[in-house]
């Protein structure tokens, strides 16, 4: 079983920001999910 890393609301919101400037740019949902090593 793969242990979870939890992430502080600060992190999720930082991580929010810079997938909405990657989707702004072009990117896919796919490729934004991956650049920010996150699951879709």
């Amino acid at each position: 079983m793969a242990k979870r890393k939890g992430y502080s609301a600060e992190q999720i919101i930082i991580k929010l920001r810079e997938a909405e400037v990657q989707f702004s740019q072009g990117q896919t949902i796919k490729q934004g999910c991956r650049a920010l090593e996150v699951s879709e």
